[in-house]
């Protein structure tokens, strides 16, 4: 384990003590620092479920929200009503699941989840709650019923969270939705108490998960990477090693001789739509798009199942100006004629594990096309930067014919997508760490020094030396690629992560700076006024460091407390009641 994963670990395991014990300390004292109201343990998994209908007059319709108390806007419910429902002419005959992902009207924030906001900062980026978005997931029944008078039952349950956990949701969905379609409310009550019941989502501990007479073992999996050991199946009906992975390989068969091109259009944040039969084929590939760049975070929009009554559709289909960087997946043949102008469509047809793998198809150019063709394939004008890298198809190729289980080729694949990311982004890591100021420059009686400014030339002057090429072997035009990125909201993204990060880390530096020095006797060399001025300056560092959780050393807080009021106790009685009771801004 290397020493980040461990000061992680350190980390998690210190937060998610905390978190249980607070929660024993508030079962046996009432009204203390964390309160556990009821729905707590529910909200840090889901936001609510919802039922959605088909009605004659009305079309798609929320009948029922659960717990009843979750709060929904208008615009909110309408979008759930379109998204749950397939838009396609494939019809959708039988039991379909799917994804999707909706922009949140207004934030809301519940008791527990300041603790779990603090356990999220560290995790990493596929497993983070989305701060803007809900997901949606859907498990949508249409069957025919000659009872009613539409010829057929068609009804979605659907369970609405923050949280990117996409195999451990469809999964809950895929055991209680059958039952939930027989029993209705009150099964539905049942689960909804179950889940209430649930550990909170720790990262790095095993969970088990009881919902509706079995037990779930999950692990709300520390790193990015791959999967934890097994797990031991003794006593537990369903195990998942991982709660948010779809099936990479299973998703990139239909376009398999051009995955490291649809690489390349992810990690520069290229506008890309996924043209589908259906919702569950839609969702499945876009969330393999864009977990194809992981552990780098995609700092574009994304939506899984996009309708033609989304908000922002008029937004995303005019030609008055150039699309997005957002990536879309769609099945309503209407998309074929108005994306017709967009840089990068991906057509996929029905995904099946094949036998073998689809012949090499040639990507076609959009420009030299009047009407979409319907055949799957990759339509665009885009150049790879990169060559293609032979091996990892041959070795892909080389499974199928030896029938090798479809998890194993996925795991394959994640590992070469995971090991082709770090390797262009450890030079940029690399350059934005020179960035940081020297420790000795770091004064206690002055402001922390500022992070020097990311220069684009400086970065690739690196790249001869310490580029990727030390760690890949692809060879290519990488220069190109970086000048891409550097313009791209990926990169945007990445790097204000990290220039906040380092700036934290700076202010943490340079409180414990503050603390190994003799600030009393400091005090005893000054004025009044300027030790009341240190006094409330260091008060309010102190809550800001509390407030953004600097990773500070453990010991530090305790110091400059102790620092505080060893200065307040020297003051004069009058000071020292002003001091005692000013608060911090």
């Amino acid at each position: 384990m290397s020493a980040r994963e461990q000061s992680q670990s350190g980390a998690f395991s210190s937060a998610s003590r905390s978190l249980f014990e607070a929660e024993e300390e508030e079962t046996a004292a009432p009204g203390r620092c964390l309160s556990l109201l009821p729905w707590d343990r529910f909200s840090a998994w889901l936001h609510c479920v919802c039922v959605v209908g088909f009605d004659l007059e009305l079309g798609q319709a929320v009948e029922v929200i659960y717990p009843q108390h979750s709060k929904l806007t208008d615009k909110e419910k309408t979008s759930i009503c379109y998204l749950s429902f397939p838009d396609s002419n494939s019809g959708c005959l039988g039991d379909t699941q799917f994804c999707f992902r909706f922009r949140q009207s207004s934030s809301r924030r519940l008791s527990l989840h300041c603790m779990l906001d603090q356990l999220d900062r560290d995790l990493p980026v596929s497993l983070k709650k989305d701060s803007a978005y809900y997901y949606g997931y859907v498990y949508f029944r249409q069957v025919r019923d000659k009872t009613l008078k539409r010829g057929y039952f068609q009804k979605s349950l659907v369970l609405i969270s923050k949280l990117p956990y996409i195999h451990l949701f469809h999964t809950v969905l895929r055991h209680i939705a059958p039952e939930y379609f027989v029993k209705n409310e009150p099964f539905l009550e049942a689960v909804c108490s179950d889940v209430d019941h649930w550990p909170p989502p720790v990262p790095g501990k095993t969970l088990n998960l009881p919902i509706m007479g079995i037990i779930m073992k999950v692990n709300v999996w520390l790193f990015t990477g791959f999967p934890p050991s097994p797990f031991d199946y003794t006593q537990i009906s369903i195990a998942l090693p991982t709660v948010h992975e779809v099936d990479l390989f299973r998703c990139f068969c239909p376009v398999f001789f051009h995955i490291q091109m649809l690489w390349e259009l992810v990690l520069l944040g290229e506008p890309v739509v996924v043209m589908a039969p259906s919702p569950s084929e839609s969702s499945d590939t876009v969330l393999a798009l864009v977990s194809c760049i992981s552990p780098l975070k995609y700092c574009s929009d994304f939506r899984p199942y996009f309708t033609i009554h989304d908000s922002e559709f008029k937004e995303y289909t005019t030609r008055t100006q150039a699309p997005p960087s957002v990536i879309l997946g769609v099945t309503n043949p209407f998309f074929a004629k108005t994306l017709q102008h967009w840089p990068h469509i991906v057509r996929i047809g029905e995904i099946k594990l094949p036998g073998e793998v689809p012949k090499q198809v040639k990507v076609k150019k959009l420009k030299n096309l009047k009407t979409l063709d319907s055949k799957p394939g990759v339509y665009t004008s885009y150049k790879p930067y990169l060559n293609r890298d032979e091996e990892i198809i041959k070795q892909l190729q080389k499974g199928v014919q030896q029938k090798r289980p479809a998890e194993a080729q996925s795991v394959i694949l994640r590992r070469y997508f995971l090991e082709l990311t770090q390797s262009f982004i450890i030079p940029l890591e690399r350059y934005v760490a020179s960035l940081m100021p020297l420790q000795k420059s770091i004064s206690p009686w002055k402001s922390p020094p500022q992070l020097r400014q990311f220069s684009q030339e400086d970065f690739m002057k690196t790249l001869e030396k310490a580029g990727p090429q030390l760690t890949s072997g692809l060879k290519g035009d990488w220069i190109g690629l970086y000048r891409h990125f550097l313009k791209s909201p990926n990169f945007n993204g990445w790097f204000r992560t990290r220039r906040k990060e380092m700036t934290q880390k700076l202010e943490a530096l340079h409180l414990e700076a503050l603390c190994n020095e003799d600030l009393l006797f400091w005090s005893q060399k000054h004025t009044e006024v300027e030790t009341v001025d240190l006094v409330l300056k260091l008060k309010n560092k102190l809550f800001q460091a509390d407030r953004e959780h600097l990773p500070m050393k453990p010991d530090t807080m305790e110091k400059l407390q102790m620092h505080i009021d060893t200065i307040i106790l020297a003051l004069p009685d009058d000071l020292q009641d002003i001091l005692l009771k000013t608060g911090t801004t």
